[in-house]
């Protein structure tokens, strides 16, 4: 089996359907799943996929927000 490759930000952008700016912001929150490879950022998209099943996309801001009694 061929390992995963590895993509760009501006792919993994067009993949999850957002600016690269929002890519960029993300990495800079260290919220999004990268690794940094000489002055460029890769992305795996089973990764990335994997972070936005699991609602991490959506940031601690909206899950507070979504909190009132258990």
């Amino acid at each position: 089996m061929k390992p995963e490759p590895w993509v760009s930000l501006e792919e993994i952008a067009e993949h999850l359907g957002v600016s690269t700016d929002t890519i960029h912001r993300w990495i800079r929150a260290k919220k999004i799943p990268a690794h940094r490879v000489g002055r460029l950022w890769k992305f795996k998209v089973s990764e990335v996929d994997e972070w936005v099943r699991a609602g991490k996309v959506a940031g601690s801001a909206s899950s507070s927000a979504a909190g009132g009694t258990p």
